[in-house]
């Protein structure tokens, strides 16, 4: 069980989301949704930043050369090493209106991955799309209803994808030719009363860790989709998870408090803050943009 002695940054944000770390200047970043924040901390001297972009940003990404892409409200934005857009955003064809861009990563040959949502909660509504290094946008998937965490086993060969809407974990099944889905398969499916599947990252030995919105927990599990631990925290929003610090030995969980109560938020002080632990295992360096 975390506790306040796990806490990294306190009252991060409303809708903490997206960690990720930086290997270059040894930080970690994460967004603040709806308050269209980028946030970056250094875990040993505590030194802090807060970015806003002026528009709803669900995840970002190390490019290749340096800077960031971010997946907004409605598109894609590259970004340089401080924060300031490098053109225009980029759209992604069909985006239903009332969506907006929710969390996303990159895979080990340069792609950006990252989904929406519907703000009314419109089920199948959404899509999950690719954003290419020549500027280009495809679908790759319809009939999401939110999309969520993204990940990759340690070779690159297998993807892991969220959709919260289905309440499950599914391994994806990518053509090799063209990157487009041709297969999908369940390996973990979520209880009601376990929370709802949210972001997840995986770990050098090619576990899967799953943060439950609603449940309280960072949940650990084997590539064949068995439960192997489970790492409970003060709040019940939990939303996602990275690894990062010396030898990428550092497990980062962001929260969130967006939509708790007076009773609840007095219940959970903690709530919107940022943990990190060590939990034994190694994570993988975030894959980079090659755009």
């Amino acid at each position: 069980m975390l506790t306040q002695d796990d806490v990294l940054v306190h009252g991060a944000g409303d809708l903490c989301e997206g960690p990720c770390w930086d290997v270059g200047t040894k930080t970690l970043v994460w967004v603040d949704i709806l308050a269209g924040a980028v946030n970056v901390v250094d875990p040993v001297s505590g030194t802090s930043a807060r970015h806003l972009l002026g528009t709803p940003v669900g995840a970002v990404a190390p490019r290749a050369h340096g800077g960031w892409v971010a997946a907004v409200e409605r598109g894609f934005l590259l970004l340089d090493g401080a924060w300031r857009p490098e053109g225009d955003v980029v759209p992604a064809p069909g985006q239903g209106p009332g969506t907006r861009f929710n969390d996303g990563a990159c895979d080990p040959f340069g792609h950006f991955w990252a989904g929406t949502l519907s703000y009314d909660e419109t089920t199948g509504r959404a899509a999950l799309y690719r954003f290419d290094a020549d500027g280009s946008v495809r679908e790759v998937l319809a009939g999401v209803t939110n999309s969520n965490g993204i990940a990759w086993s340690p070779d690159g060969t297998e993807m892991y994808y969220v959709d919260t809407g289905r309440g499950s974990l599914d391994r994806l099944e990518l053509d090799p030719a063209d990157g487009s889905i041709v297969g999908r398969t369940t390996l973990v499916e979520l209880m009601p009363r376990d929370g709802l599947p949210d972001g997840l990252t995986v770990d050098a030995e090619g576990y899967l860790w799953l943060a439950l919105w609603g449940g309280g927990c960072v949940r650990r599990y084997t590539p064949r989709g068995e439960l192997d631990r489970e790492v409970r925290l003060p709040v019940d929003l939990v939303t996602s998870v990275t690894f990062g610090g010396d030898g990428l030995a550092e497990l980062y969980v962001t929260t969130a408090r967006d939509g708790l109560s007076p009773a609840q938020l007095t219940e959970q002080p903690l709530a919107g803050s940022v943990f990190r632990c060590r939990p034994g295992v190694q994570g993988l360096a975030p894959s980079t943009f090659a755009g």
